[in-house]
């Protein structure tokens, strides 16, 4: 698959038919729901951290590759992965080792430490780094953690979220931007604008009705399996 076809996925969807990309934190997870139907999938990070036994945003990066590529290599889709910041790595590393997975889109998001906001102009400098080296090989989603780790205007996020795509990001995502705010952040952005859902169909209807292009699920997938498992654990044990 390529990041062609992956790209066009985002563009041409109609008012409330947003592209739906579950988060598999392993091979058997990814082939689940591949088998479902689903079009694409984007890898969590927290998810595979967790499935590898670390916290979310310690993973080795080599780690965190080998991990994708597995991914990868279970299904027949896309697959885009949730690469945090970048562990550090100048563009050409960054693409040339996100490229070895067989990834075809990345997640880079616009904090570090999993606490501080970067500086945005150096963040979208960055970023137009990573264009340069892939070329159109990777569909990038940049991440604005404004609402996450900044003061939650709105404005602020309008404002990063056109420098990163001026950077060359094919969409961008503020996570956890409030619903109420959505409509002032899809005025200002221009193309394909990513929300994060819970794991079940109301939390997917009510962003869809709100015109998000594209659904993803953060750790939320894993995190609602795991806790299947814990309450078939706990029947057992009865």
């Amino acid at each position: 698959m390529t990041a062609s076809t992956f790209r066009t996925l985002h563009h041409g969807r109609t008012a409330g038919d947003p592209l739906v990309l579950p988060g598999p934190w392993d091979a058997a997870s990814a082939r689940v729901f591949t088998d479902a139907g689903f079009p694409a999938l984007a890898t969590p990070s927290a998810g595979i951290a967790a499935s590898l036994g670390y916290e979310d945003g310690s993973t080795p990066p080599g780690e965190m590759f080998a991990a994708v590529a597995r991914i990868v290599r279970a299904v027949p889709v896309p697959v885009s992965a949730d690469i945090e910041g970048g562990y550090g790595l100048a563009p050409k590393e960054l693409v040339g080792r996100l490229l070895e997975t067989g990834a075809v889109g990345c997640n880079l998001e616009d904090s570090e430490e999993h606490a501080t906001l970067k500086d945005p102009e150096r963040h979208a400098d960055w970023l137009a780094g990573v264009r340069a080296e892939a070329g159109d090989a990777l569909f990038i989603n940049a991440r604005v953690d404004t609402f996450l780790f900044g003061t939650g205007d709105p404005a602020d996020a309008v404002a990063r979220a056109r420098l990163y795509v001026a950077a060359g990001a094919d969409c961008v995502y503020p996570l956890i931007a409030p619903h109420e705010v959505f409509p002032v952040l899809r005025e200002g952005i221009e193309g394909p604008l990513n929300m994060a859902a819970a794991p079940d169909k109301e939390s997917v209807a009510a962003l869809a009705r709100l015109g998000a292009t594209r659904i993803t699920f953060g750790p939320g997938m894993q995190r609602y399996a795991m806790g299947a498992t814990g309450d078939l654990a706990a029947k057992l044990r009865a």
